[in-house]
């Protein structure tokens, strides 16, 4: 079991929170975005969507 990891561009500000909040550094920015570069290392535990004021990042179950 595993979890998908969507950033919505159009919403992400680059603010780099989940950057910073991640435990497992799914994040990295990219031309200043948030990119979930590494997904499958995601534990679920959703600090990151906790942190994004925009609701940018969306989380869902395989």
């Amino acid at each position: 079991m595993g979890y998908e990891v969507v950033v919505d561009k159009a919403k992400c500000e680059g603010c780099e929170e989940c950057v910073e909040v991640c435990p497992v550094d799914v994040y990295e920015m990219v031309d200043g975005k948030s990119e979930p570069v590494n997904a499958e290392e995601c534990l679920g535990c959703e600090s990151c969507i906790e942190v994004c004021d925009q609701e940018a990042i969306k989380i869902t179950e395989n």
